[in-house]
Order: C-alpha cells, then sequence, then structure tokens
C-alpha cells in the first residue's frame, strides 16, 4: 500500500504549518537535485526546539530569521531551547553553528554523528574527499569522474561552514522532557553512523529524519573509512524496529511529505533493495567491479553529485550481498575489486 499523506502541499519556505500538537513543520531549499528539507519545530515550555537546520546558504539564513522573528510575536515568546540534529550530513547539521551562536540555545546530537562531522569537516581518520576518492577507484570509476568528484573537494565545508564546539550528547532510548511530553531518542545506522529520530508516544509522532522516507529510499553507503561495512543490513535491521510502532503514527520525514502507513513503507523499503540486491547478483556471472553495476542500479544520467552517493550505494549492495555468501570478493592485486557469483571463473576479460 502507499502512505497516506494527510497534508497534500508543503509549507512555504519561511511559514510555519502546525502538524500535530505542538509540533510544526517548516521547509528550507537544497542546492541538488533533491530540492528541500523538511525541518521541525516542537512548543517547549522555555520556548521552541529546533530539530535539524538546513544547508548553509543565504536564502536558508533568511528563511530562519523569518521564522525567528514570527516566533518572537508567538505567546511563548522566541526563545529557543535546544537544537537537535539527527545526523551530521550538511542540510542537516549545515546552520546549527550559526542558530546556537543568534540563539544561545545548546545543540543536541548523537556521539557518533559529532565526531563523524569534525572527522570529514578536518578530513582526518580516513574521512574526507581523498580517502573517497582512492576508494571509488579500487571499485572501478574512472578517471573523468573521479576528476569530477575531486573538483568538488569542501563542498562539505561550504554547507556546514562552522561546527559547534560543544553538544549535549542524545543517547539511544533516552527521554526529552519538551514542552511536558516524552520524546524518545532512536538511534538508527547505515544512512549515518548515529542517527537520531525522535518518538512521541503522547502523539504518535516520530520525526524520522532520513532514516524513513515515503517515496524515495535514503542513501545507504560504504564508507572508505568501513569499506567491508555492512550498511545496508545495518539500516534494515534499524527500520526494522519502527515496526513496532502504531499502525497510524504520523511520520515526519526530512524529505517528501507526512505520511501515515510506517508498516507499510518498511516492508516497501525492504522488498526495493531485496530486488535490488536480485539484480546486481544476476549480473555477476563474472567479475563485475561498483562503477560496472552502477548503470544497473541507476538507469539514468547521473551528475557528479549522484555518482558519489550511487558509488557508495553501489558498493554498499555488493557488500551486502559478499556478507550473505551469494557473492565473493575478487581483490587480486589489480588494483580494482570485483565480486562475481561462486564457483564462476574468475577470469577477468582484457
Amino acid at each position: 500500500m502507499l502512505p497516506v499523506h494527510p497534508f497534500a502541499a508543503p509549507p512555504a519556505a519561511g511559514e510555519i504549518r502546525q502538524v500535530a500538537t505542538g509540533v510544526h513543520w517548516l521547509r528550507m531549499p537544497l542546492p541538488f537535485a533533491l530540492n528541500h528539507i523538511n525541518l521541525w519545530l516542537l512548543e517547549d515550555d522555555a520556548g521552541w526546539v529546533i530539530v535539524d537546520t538546513g544547508f548553509a546558504l543565504d536564502t536558508v539564513k533568511d528563511c530562519w530569521q523569518q521564522i525567528l522573528d514570527q516566533l518572537t510575536t508567538t505567546e511563548r515568546g522566541g526563545r529557543i531551547s535546544r537544537i537537535v540534529v539527527t545526523h551530521f550530513h550538511p542540510d542537516h547539521l549545515g546552520l546549527a553553528a550559526w542558530l546556537q551562536q543568534r540563539t544561545g540555545a545548546p545543540v543536541s546530537m548523537s556521539a557518533g554523528e559529532y565526531l563523524t562531522a569534525h572527522a570529514v569537516w578536518h578530513e582526518i581518520g580516513g574521512h574526507g574527499n581523498q580517502p573517497m576518492l582512492r576508494q571509488f577507484r579500487a571499485h572501478g570509476l574512472d578517471d573523468e569522474r573521479c576528476a569530477a568528484l575531486e573538483r568538488r573537494s569542501g563542498t562539505y565545508n561550504r554547507g556546514v561552514p562552522t561546527l559547534p564546539s560543544s553538544y549535549q550528547r542524545l543517547f539511544a532510548d533516552s527521554q526529552l522532557t519538551i514542552g511536558g511530553r516524552c520524546w524518545q531518542v532512536r538511534i538508527g545506522h547505515g544512512h549515518s553512523p548515529e542517527h537520531v529520530s525522535l518518538y512521541c508516544s503522547a502523539l504518535d509522532v516520530l520525526i524520522s529524519g532520513d532514516m524513513l522516507l515515503p517515496k524515495i529510499s535514503t542513501n545507504i553507503s560504504v564508507f572508505a573509512v568501513t569499506p567491508h561495512a555492512d550498511s545496508l543490513a545495518d539500516y534494515l535491521k534499524s527500520i526494522d524496529g519502527y515496526l513496532a510502532l502504531p499502525a497510524d503514527t504520523l511520520v515526519l520525514p526530512s524529505h517528501g511529505l507526512p505520511f501515515r502507513g510506517i508498516a507499510d513503507r518498511v516492508r516497501a523499503l525492504h522488498a526495493h533493495h531485496e530486488e535490488r540486491l536480485q539484480v546486481l547478483a544476476a549480473h555477476c556471472t563474472t567479475p563485475r567491479n561498483a562503477a560496472d553495476l552502477l548503470a544497473t542500479l541507476f538507469p539514468r544520467d547521473l551528475d557528479t553529485h549522484q555518482t558519489m552517493f550511487a558509488m557508495g550505494e553501489a558498493i554498499a549492495h555488493l557488500n551486502r550481498l559478499e556478507h550473505s555468501g551469494l557473492l565473493q570478493r575478487i581483490d587480486d592485486g589489480s588494483g580494482v575489486i570485483r565480486f562475481i557469483q561462486p564457483g564462476r571463473d574468475r577470469v577477468v576479460d582484457a
């Protein structure tokens, strides 16, 4: 079944729309093919809680200024009591430090997301553009597309020009009391190291971040720092945890429209990834690398930004097939990692 969308259209940039008691929806622009992000405002006894902050663009700062000005005219005033960041990606973390400086509110994140943000920003510990390019070359990506990716160096830092220098750590299954209601912190894996979602049982509302989207599948990548990770298995296990939530839970995703139908969406995502795994495995009767299989997973033209995500996702699916025994990895010293069905001839055509 398709998700049920109780709201037919999103709010305009700079508009605040209530979607549940004490829960408000914002939408901000992004400079990518995926051109928007949903952010959330929660009414708090001491003011307001912001959930995610948007990409560091002047247009997004202007939207935030409109929002902050509007909040000052409300009964509870314009004080921001907390800024929650679901994960380290720039559309979520981008303006956290800027908002923290403007409002004085503390930033709350999981440790994995906070520390990964700093590692990516400073390109240390196996994070950053150069380790990614080495990984992609090892999985067969050609020089032209690698050069295009190299020209994008610094994209993360442009999206997140300043990082918070301190934070309040969020733990799995801990509780945040916001506006007299308890919000459970749920930690998910696969899309990012320790992605935070928030669930309020009193409202039957889940702020899912990127873990659960209504139409598209969130990107599941393997990163250079963890080259053998089974990120897809981690992700599917994480979203299975949402099956315990009530069927009529209102899901507030970072992209797309709010929806109901959480169990059907989880099952659809499992089916989608299973179909992709079967297609990839069927193509590996001869040794194939991740770059060979991009067109199989994504049968459309990909821009440079999309190629980065597509390579990470192709590697994630190949690693899943290797972990499940349906493919074997060939790392023969040639400089390119390939995968093949067990028992097949490993000879690579010249």
